[in-house]
């Protein structure tokens, strides 16, 4: 009971560290449902684990009613996790979730099918995730990873890490900007058709040149002054002829 105190108290400080508009304690305990889902989830998860399952989750339903953040019992759930504004929020019964971890409104800790074991992510320590963003598999989420807001991420992201889009992938890492070259890297159903793309643009380009370069060594060049004088021996030859013709008669 003493533990259990403790971290409300941890819960309750994490607020205020992290979200600007807690005015007061009273505030804080009566307005902030990311709080009470989580404190719901701890009373859940002991008695998932003293063997009450049915009952642990059909409590786990009662809190998703009143708070609109569904927590299965069964997933395990560090110190400080604040939910922030949480509705649709959703963390999966295998998933992990280590110390400090923010989230926001709509982000899915899911599954990706119907896959036993291990399904849901394992989230590192200081990681805050973007409203809407879907953290989908058994993958890993390392520490200080900043996840950005309607993100969808399949594959494991390593510490120190910032990732966005649909799918997510990495733009800053240990600080610096992660620029993109290959289309492959975003790891998205159309990359391969765009890399297929710029490979056939890449060919013709070759071919051209190569087109280009044989028509110029081919090419013959014609000396304008030279016909110029065999035009005018022929004239003067013609010239002769008719004067000899015109000289016998």
């Amino acid at each position: 009971m003493i533990g259990f105190f403790k971290s409300v108290r941890e819960d309750i400080d994490s607020v205020f560290e992290r979200d600007p508009a807690a005015k007061s304690t009273f505030e804080v305990l009566l307005c902030y449902s990311g709080l009470h889902a989580v404190w719901l989830y701890r009373f859940n998860h002991w008695l998932w684990h003293k063997g009450f399952r049915t009952l642990a989750r059909f409590l786990s339903q009662v809190a998703r009613w009143l708070t609109g953040i569904e927590i299965h019992p069964a997933a395990k759930i560090g110190h400080r996790l604040f939910i922030d504004h949480g509705m649709g929020v959703v963390i999966g019964e295998t998933a992990v979730v280590c110390d400090d971890v923010t989230m926001y409104q709509g982000v899915t800790l899911g599954g990706t099918g119907k896959e036993q074991g291990k399904r849901h992510p394992t989230v590192g320590n200081n990681v805050v995730i973007g409203g809407g963003a879907k953290i989908l598999g058994n993958i890993v989420i390392g520490e200080n990873v900043r996840v950005g807001a309607g993100s969808v991420v399949l594959r494991d992201v390593p510490d120190n890490s910032t990732i966005v889009g649909v799918p997510g992938h990495i733009v800053f890492q240990n600080g610096k900007r992660v620029v993109i070259t290959d289309p492959k890297q975003i790891n998205d159903p159309l990359s391969e058709a765009l890399a297929e793309v710029a490979r056939q643009v890449q060919e013709l380009q070759l071919k051209m040149e190569h087109l280009q370069g044989a028509t110029h060594g081919h090419m013959e060049v014609v000396d304008i002054s030279e016909g110029r004088r065999d035009a005018e021996a022929t004239v003067e030859a013609l010239a002769k002829r008719k004067k000899t013709g015109s000289e016998g008669d």
